[in-house]
């Protein structure tokens, strides 16, 4: 993707690559893009590319969906294996 080649060669000798600096430079990123400009890069990608963000989006939401309700039946299991008398 252009776009990721592009933030990588401006900010690759500024940040050391670890999780924390990815994260803050997609976000500071994102918030400076507007819905439209978003859109604009949608509309540049190729088939693969589009395929490969939709693919990261679908894993890591599911991801997160999946930890969720992990925990949240872990926290209602754990309530009632309690003795409360």
């Amino acid at each position: 993707m252009k776009l990721v080649d592009e933030l990588y060669e401006l900010y690759r000798d500024k940040l050391t690559g670890d999780d924390e600096d990815i994260d803050m430079l997609a976000f500071a990123f994102l918030e400076e893009m507007s819905y439209e400009d978003l859109l604009g890069i949608i509309h540049e990608l190729d088939k693969q590319e589009l395929y490969n963000l939709m693919g990261i989006y679908l894993i890591e939401s599911l991801k997160g969906k999946f930890a969720q309700e992990d925990y949240g039946q872990r926290k209602i299991q754990g309530l009632s294996h309690r003795n409360l008398h």
